[in-house]
Parts: structure tokens; C-alpha cells; sequence
């Protein structure tokens, strides 16, 4: 089996994988045929010199995990819609992730801080106010999972997270990549994105419990400040326990985030894992051919 390490995510209908130097993203159109898009990744973030050194490769990665994240939804929500003319990019796909991210800083970061600026006077000492605002940061991302999971949609969306992980999983074990070979694996894998959020907001909490107690506007611009720092040492972290996942410590380490992942994972149904394989096995391919 190849050295390169594949991930992606779940898309409307769909589902990403991203390889060394390839994308692809595969949905099922309401017709049922299966459309498949391919693309080579910036070479400019992913194989530059500096791009691949540690914790700065976590920023390039992240930033474009965001941009390619936000370009294979919108183009998965035109094909599941069935459009005449499938987008992959444009205006729209800009305005979408600028909204994205300001909701998810605005609700993981700010509100947090917030919240314990509203009773800090209350709590004794600058460590337990840090550890506090963490556990707020914790309990709202596990609570926002818990609401998002209701949704029918999303549930949708979470078959195909856990088609994608079961397709990977598959691929790294060496089978044949058919959906009664890939049914057969785990929902849950080592270097999930639910994982990566979990290891971010844990870090926020070490982190922080060493800044002191500032003022609340202060303490705020800290918090997004410290959102590149945190990131990258979370990157660096997933990738070294999926390296050394057989070790009992790592296990330990990540076990968390795998347990976490039981939100974020639905058992997927034959035509998901289809459509899952079918992503993989185009970026296995355009990587192959080196194109």
C-alpha cells in the first residue's frame, strides 16, 4: 500500500478525499449516477519547502482545509440539487466561509470568554477562571453536536462522514475497496477533524491557564490570537498519534476524540460507501499518474 496518507470529508451527498497532490469529491445525484470531481491541490501550499515544515504545515493545511472545505459543499450542494451547471467556486463560496468562520469564532471562542468575563470577579484565582472558560468552550461544542445531530440532514451528512472514515480505514488495511469489504470497518478514525477540534480545545485550556487573568477585551484578542498556535500543535499531534496509534499511551491520548466521534459518524448504507470509494479511488488514481 502507498505511504500517502488519505482523509477527506463529508459533503452534501457526498464525500472529499484529498490525497498528496489530488482532490477528489464524489455525490449522488437525486438521478442516482454518482458525479465524481478532480482537481490538483496548490502545490504552492502542500509541497513547497516551507509548507511542509512542522507547525507551519498545520496553518497551511487548515487554511486550506477551510477554503477546499467550503468549495466541496457548495459544489456538493448544486449537485445534490440537482443544478444545470455545477459551481466549484466563485462569490458565494467566499461569502459562505467568511460566515463560517465568524459564526464558529463568534460561538468556540468569544462566547466562552464572554460568559466567564459575566462571573469572573466570582472565581479565586487566574487558573480556575482559565479552566473554566474551557470547560464552557468544551460543554458548548459538545452541546452544538448534540443539537446538529437531530437534524434528519445532518444525520445524512454524518452516514457519509462514517462511509469516509470506513473507506480509509479499508484502504489502509489493504482489502479490496468494495462496499461489503468497506462495511465491515470502523465508523472512527485516528485523524478525524471531530478529533482535531477536541485536541484545539483542549490545548486552549493548557494554553491559557498560563496567560493570567487580563481584562475581558484583552483576554478576547488572546483567544483569537492564539487560534494559529493552537491549531498547528493540534496538527502536529494528530499526526503523530496516527503514526503511533498501536501505542497504549496514544491510545489513551486519543481515545477521547474517538469516543467523540460517536457524534459525528452514522453507520453509512451501501450507496454511501459507494460513493465514498468512488472519491478515494479518483484521487488514488490522479496521485498515481502524478497529475
Amino acid at each position: 500500500m502507498s505511504e500517502i496518507r488519505y482523509g477527506g470529508q463529508a459533503v452534501i451527498e457526498g464525500v472529499m478525499m484529498r490525497g498528496a497532490r489530488n482532490m477528489a469529491v464524489a455525490v449522488r445525484k437525486p438521478s442516482g449516477e454518482i458525479l465524481v470531481h478532480s482537481e490538483p491541490l496548490p502545490a504552492g501550499l502542500y509541497n513547497s519547502p516551507v509548507g511542509r515544515l512542522p507547525f507551519v504545515r498545520g496553518l497551511t493545511m487548515l487554511w486550506d482545509t477551510m477554503v477546499l472545505g467550503t468549495r466541496t459543499l457548495m459544489f456538493s450542494a448544486d449537485a445534490a440539487l440537482a443544478e444545470e451547471e455545477v459551481q466549484f467556486s466563485g462569490p458565494m463560496m467566499w461569502g459562505t466561509m467568511g460566515v463560517s468562520l465568524l459564526f464558529g469564532m463568534g460561538l468556540f471562542v468569544a462566547v466562552p470568554t464572554f460568559l466567564i468575563g459575566l462571573v469572573d470577579r466570582l472565581i479565586a484565582s487566574p487558573l480556575l477562571s482559565n479552566l473554566a472558560e474551557g470547560l464552557v468552550r468544551v460543554a458548548i461544542f459538545v452541546a452544538y453536536l448534540l443539537l446538529i445531530r437531530r437534524m434528519p440532514d445532518i444525520r445524512r451528512v454524518f452516514a457519509y462522514h462514517g462511509a469516509e472514515h470506513k473507506t480509509v480505514n479499508a484502504y489502509e488495511a489493504g482489502v479490496t475497496l468494495t462496499p461489503t469489504e468497506v462495511e465491515a470497518f470502523s465508523t472512527r478514525h485516528t485523524r478525524c477533524g471531530t478529533s482535531f477540534l477536541l485536541v484545539t480545545l483542549i490545548l486552549f485550556v493548557v494554553i491559557s491557564s498560563f496567560l493570567g487573568r487580563p481584562a475581558l477585551l484583552t483576554r478576547l484578542v488572546i483567544r483569537l490570537a492564539m487560534i494559529p498556535l493552537v491549531a498547528s500543535i493540534a496538527y502536529e499531534f494528530i499526526r503523530f498519534a496516527a503514526r503511533h496509534d498501536d501505542h497504549p499511551l496514544i491510545r489513551l491520548l486519543t481515545g477521547p476524540g474517538m469516543a467523540l466521534q460517536r457524534l459525528t459518524t452514522e453507520q453509512p448504507d451501501s450507496s454511501m460507501l459507494e460513493v465514498a470509494i468512488a472519491a478515494l479511488q479518483r484521487v488514488i488514481a490522479a496521485d498515481a499518474a502524478g497529475t
